[in-house]
């Protein structure tokens, strides 16, 4: 009985399946670790996300012709955005995105694909993460002037669902894309 697990353990390891699993969970380890020990600490990345997110939701409401409210902010950069005259809302570190662009990098870095589609699909999909994140602050940051006692149930769970989505979306295509094409290498068509 134990020389058969040992054998469908061995077998098991040499399958696409459990290398994207192992890669997966350690780069999730050595994210984690980094985001915790270095990023997190010593630099202003997320700031810099939740500030960019706070002036392009600025810029997105002045397009549209909603007012702009001021808020009260910290020193290092401002986390609240909101129409004039209401209470707006905040971006903490959890909700700027960081954590989903790592997870989505480390997926499709441990799914097999060429290197040149990865260094573009990777920024892109970032990018995509990112405007769909802001859009998702607009229209949080609209539902609390208009009708504030639907934000937190958009905020945890419809917009949750559909950023979460997106990013199963990116990594569905990058399953169907981003995967070497095997008909070609053998020739057949």
């Amino acid at each position: 009985m134990f020389a058969k697990v040992m054998t469908d353990f061995r077998e098991l390891r040499r399958t696409p399946t459990f290398r994207f699993f192992v890669v997966a969970f350690a780069g999730y380890v050595l994210w984690s670790l980094a985001y915790e020990q270095i990023l997190k600490p010593q630099t202003m990345l997320d700031e810099m996300v939740i500030e960019h997110m706070v002036s392009s939701t600025e810029r997105a409401f002045e397009v549209v012709g909603w007012p702009v409210g001021t808020y009260p902010q910290p020193s290092t950069h401002r986390d609240r955005v909101g129409m004039a005259g209401h209470a707006g809302v905040q971006i903490g570190a959890p909700c700027d995105g960081v954590a989903l662009f790592a997870l989505f990098c480390i997926f499709i870095l441990a799914f097999p694909g060429t290197f040149l589609r990865k260094l573009w699909f990777i920024p892109s999909g970032m990018a995509l993460l990112h405007l769909a994140n802001i859009a998702r602050v607009v229209m949080l940051a609209r539902i609390q002037a208009t009708a504030p006692e639907w934000l937190e149930f958009n905020h945890d769970y419809t917009f949750t669902v559909l950023i979460y989505g997106l990013v199963f979306a990116l990594w569905y295509l990058w399953t169907i894309w981003g995967m070497p094409n095997k008909r070609n290498k053998t020739g057949a068509s």
